[in-house]
């Protein structure tokens, strides 16, 4: 087996690096270059009230208090950030479902390295598309994200029609003891499986929030699932709904009502929720995918009714995703497996002790002649055809870094063309997800429910 050192991981980063300037990180190098004064993001290890009145300690966020804020761009204008390390381990940012050059991408040794206690990193990048994304460290994820480190983006499109109201919902869960403090964040024989789950549910950090918004008006409910494990299936009651779109893609060919919708870690929702005319009822998004299911957050119809109607809600402009060209697509195929080696992996986000999963057969990193190779060299324009295929009993949220895909088909039944990054694929599904190459780099393919990451499910793609 062929050592893996930062060195080699970051040689082969290298090599791409040099096809930078074209594609839409080329795009991007220039109003990164001009971007305007950073926003500081410090990590700090804080306590927080999350199941009142019982403080929990060492909950990590970025800032001074509370939930790590939600992070506002223009799609088309440059944005900076300053990583400021303020905890006792390296970490990173990662921009989740953002298409913005590799070396902005914050994967450890892939393309930056570690952000050591104290130090700092700076991120420029001009967001290309509008929606609702998130941001996470790329280091001991478990543990960080687990303890805290989540936060959602909302990138503005001036054209976007106008609503009554914006609410931004962070969906997380927590592991806690009877004492509100943190319990092991996973168990083996939970990660060889469905993965470990939460014992507290949150949406921004508290137990079923509730929020205003205008009666009989149009509210924009912005959603991102930034749990570790969790898969959701959403509903709503007491009101009609329509999903505009998902994981930061307008939905095509447009909005549909909301009926019952399953969701993955990593993976965004928008709605279009039109209130109740009477003051005071409530509304409830609802996860109904447990043996118990769950409410997340209400909504209370307030003031005169607005007297608006779905019908009001045009589709959204969608994003300048290119579509491939699925007739002279080069096809990748990738079957998502168990592996049976149970011994401990080197992954590039820190080691669980265990390989469980595996991708084409080898978990990462695998007893291979060259245990850090891309699964494929993807060439810069062209377009391609995942062919990907889960033979486990679990589903697999699987992210793409960089790059977006259209949903083409699957096994299970007619699919709606979505343009997406996260694939929540069930047991024994096939699906096609075409894409085209346009960013030059080394982009991470994992499974989102992280302990399934950690444990083998992960790789990379290289486009040059």
């Amino acid at each position: 087996m062929a050592p893996i050192t930062r060195r080699s991981l970051l040689k082969a980063s290298a090599a791409t690096a040099g096809a930078f300037g074209l594609g839409i990180g080329g795009n991007l190098v220039a109003t990164a270059l001009s971007a305007p004064e950073p926003r500081i993001l410090k990590t700090a290890k804080i306590q927080a009230a999350l199941t009142d009145p019982v403080p929990t300690r060492d909950v990590l966020t970025w800032g001074d208090s509370g939930m790590p804020p939600v992070l506002r761009m223009k799609k088309g204008e440059p944005f900076a950030a300053r990583l400021v390390n303020g905890i006792d381990e390296p970490t990173t940012i990662h921009w989740h479902g953002m298409r913005i050059p590799n070396k902005m991408d914050g994967v450890p040794f892939l393309v930056q390295p570690y952000v050591y206690t104290g130090d700092h990193f700076d991120y420029a990048f001009t967001p290309p598309d509008a929606g609702t994304f998130w941001y996470h460290p790329h280091c001991n994820t478990l543990i960080q994200m687990g303890h805290g480190l989540t936060g959602v983006i909302v990138v503005e499109n001036p054209d976007d029609p106008q609503f009554d109201a914006e609410i931004v919902l962070n969906l997380r869960d927590w592991r806690f003891g009877d004492d509100a403090q943190f319990i092991a964040q996973f168990r083996p024989r939970d990660a060889a499986k469905s993965g470990t789950y939460g014992t507290v549910r949150t949406a921004n950090w508290k137990v079923q929030p509730q929020y205003d918004a205008p009666a009989g008006g149009l509210l924009r409910l912005r959603t991102a699932i930034t749990d570790v494990t969790r898969i959701h299936s959403f509903r709503l009651e007491g009101a009609q709904a329509l999903v505009i779109a998902i994981d930061g893609n307008p939905v095509a060919p447009t909005h549909f009502p909301l009926d019952l919708l399953q969701l993955g870690p990593g993976q965004r929702m928008e709605l279009a929720i039109c209130m109740p005319d009477d003051e005071g009822a409530v509304v409830s998004l609802r996860d109904v995918r447990p043996s118990k299911p769950a409410t997340l957050a209400t909504f209370r119809a307030v003031g005169t009714s607005l007297k608006r109607d779905l019908r009001d809600v045009p589709a959204l402009e969608p994003n300048p995703v290119l579509p491939p060209d699925v007739a002279s697509a080069e096809h990748i195929p990738l079957v998502l497996s168990a592996t049976a080696e149970h011994a401990a992996s080197n992954p590039i986000c820190g080691s669980l002790g265990y390989s469980f999963w595996a991708i084409n057969k080898v978990p990462w990193t695998g007893d291979t002649p060259d245990p850090t190779a891309p699964l494929a060299e993807l060439k810069l324009g062209r377009s391609y055809v995942i062919d990907m295929q889960n033979v486990t009993p679990h589903a697999h949220p699987m992210h793409l870094h960089g790059l977006s895909f259209t949903v083409l088909s699957s096994s299970t039944g007619p699919v709606r063309p979505l343009v997406s990054d996260t694939y929540l694929i069930q047991p024994d599904e096939r699906v096609q997800l075409g894409l085209v190459a346009d960013n030059p780099g080394d982009w991470l393919f994992h499974c989102h429910i992280i302990e399934h990451q950690k444990a083998g499910m992960t790789s990379y793609l290289r486009v040059s």
